[in-house]
């Protein structure tokens, strides 16, 4: 069965996006999980994805706007790779290789499908969703160097205890921690 990996950068202090949604602490967006080679669909929020899907193409459409040739790298994975969003009222996605669900079943059902592992790459709603079905098999966070005292925490929607086993961490980058976590294992 395929895996779901939950992937996202944090602040030290658990924050995915400061008070008013601000993600200028964030100076690269590219793969520091390794995942691309890995997974075939990325799952999206209703919430995220339009920012997402805006900020992406915008680098496809012009490499000179990415943060880097990771950043560039993605971008061009992201235009091929299948996309699902979560969503009860996002009426279209721009991108042709978007599917809205309205239902989390139907990721559960996606989950059962043959291929490789799926990406949820956020935001915080939909992963405690995902969390909360049980349908997170791994969490791989990159821990930024800031702390932001506020902000929309990562598992502020998460309802009950999970055990994590520690698969791996390193160093990344400057100053950056790489944590893989394998979910309800103990």
């Amino acid at each position: 069965m395929r895996k779901i990996i939950a992937a996202l950068q944090v602040s030290l202090d658990g924050f995915i996006e400061g008070v008013d949604g601000e993600l200028d602490w964030i100076d690269t967006w590219d793969d520091s999980f390794g995942l691309m080679p890995q997974i075939d669909t990325c799952i999206l929020g209703g919430g995220m994805y339009p920012g997402y899907e805006q900020y992406w193409s915008a680098i496809l459409a012009n490499e000179d706007n990415a943060a880097g040739a990771g950043e560039a790298e993605y971008a061009r994975f992201a235009a091929r790779t299948p996309h699902i969003v979560l969503s009860k009222t996002l009426e279209r996605a721009a991108w042709s290789n978007t599917r809205i669900v309205r239902d989390i079943a139907d990721i559960h059902m996606l989950k059962q499908l043959p291929g490789k592992d799926m990406h949820a790459v956020g935001g915080a709603c939909l992963v405690a969703s995902l969390m909360n079905r049980d349908l997170v098999d791994e969490l791989r966070l990159v821990v930024r160097p800031v702390i932001l005292g506020a902000g929309k925490a990562l598992f502020s929607g998460v309802r009950e205890r999970h055990a994590l086993t520690l698969l791996d961490s390193r160093p990344a980058g400057a100053n950056l921690v790489c944590l893989s976590y394998a979910v309800g294992a103990s």
